[in-house]
C-alpha cells in the first residue's frame, strides 16, 4: 500500500509538472507573440500613426463636409420661402443663388417664364445644366418667333416651326416638318389635324 501512494503521489507530481510546463509554453507564445508585435510596431509606428490619422481626418472630414451641405440646403430651402412670397428679394435671391445655384437657375427659368423675360432666358440658355439650357432656347425661340430646336419638347418644337411656315405660307414645308413627328408621339395627333385642317383646308 505504502508503494502504490508513492507512486500515485509520484504520478500527481509528474502531471502538476506537465501542466505547468503547458502554462509556461503558453506564457512563452504570448510572450514571443507581444515581442514580434513590439518590434512590428516600432518599424512601422510612423505608418500606423499615419494610417490612423488620416482615417481620423477623413471621417472628420466628411462630418464637417456634409454639416456644412446640410447648412447650405437650409439655408437655400429658407431662401426659396422667402422668394415664394417676395420674388423681387434681393437678399434672399443672393442666398440663393450662393447656396444652390442649381435652384436658383430653376427658379429663375420659372421666373423668365412667367415675366416673359427674354433677356433672362437667353443668359439662361447657356446654362451648363443641359435641361435649364434646352427649355430656355426653346421658350425663347417660342418667345421672339423664330424657329426652335430642343431635344426635350423635339416634336412640339416641330408643330410650332410648322406653325410659323404655314403663316409664312409655305404650306408644303410645314408638311414635310409634321411629317417628321412619329405615331408614337403625343404631339402626332395635333400634326395630324394641324395638316387636314390648317393645310389641307386652304
Amino acid at each position: 500500500m505504502p508503494f502504490i501512494k508513492f507512486w500515485r503521489t509520484i504520478l500527481n507530481i509528474s502531471e502538476t509538472m506537465n501542466e505547468v510546463k503547458k502554462e509556461l509554453s503558453g506564457d512563452e507564445q504570448m510572450l514571443a507573440s507581444a515581442f514580434k508585435i513590439e518590434k512590428i510596431y516600432k518599424k512601422h509606428k510612423f505608418k500606423i500613426f499615419a494610417v490612423v490619422g488620416l482615417t481620423v481626418a477623413y471621417f472628420a472630414g466628411t462630418a464637417i463636409m456634409e454639416s456644412l451641405a446640410q447648412q447650405k440646403r437650409e439655408a437655400a430651402n429658407s431662401a426659396l420661402l422667402v422668394l415664394e412670397k417676395d420674388s423681387k428679394s434681393g437678399a434672399a435671391i443672393a442666398e440663393l443663388k450662393e447656396n444652390n445655384p442649381a435652384l436658383f437657375e430653376l427658379y429663375s427659368y420659372q421666373m423668365a417664364l412667367k415675366e416673359l423675360d427674354t433677356k433672362a432666358l437667353k443668359n439662361l440658355s447657356s446654362s451648363k445644366n443641359e435641361i435649364i439650357a434646352d427649355l430656355s432656347s426653346y421658350h425663347l425661340s417660342v418667345l421672339e418667333g423664330k424657329p426652335a430646336d430642343s431635344k426635350l419638347n423635339g416634336d412640339i418644337a416641330k408643330v410650332y416651326n410648322a406653325s410659323l411656315l404655314i403663316k409664312e405660307g409655305k404650306a408644303m414645308e410645314a408638311t414635310e416638318e409634321l411629317e417628321l413627328i412619329s405615331e408614337e408621339s403625343p404631339a402626332y395627333n395635333i400634326a395630324k389635324n394641324i395638316k387636314h385642317y390648317s393645310i389641307k383646308g386652304k
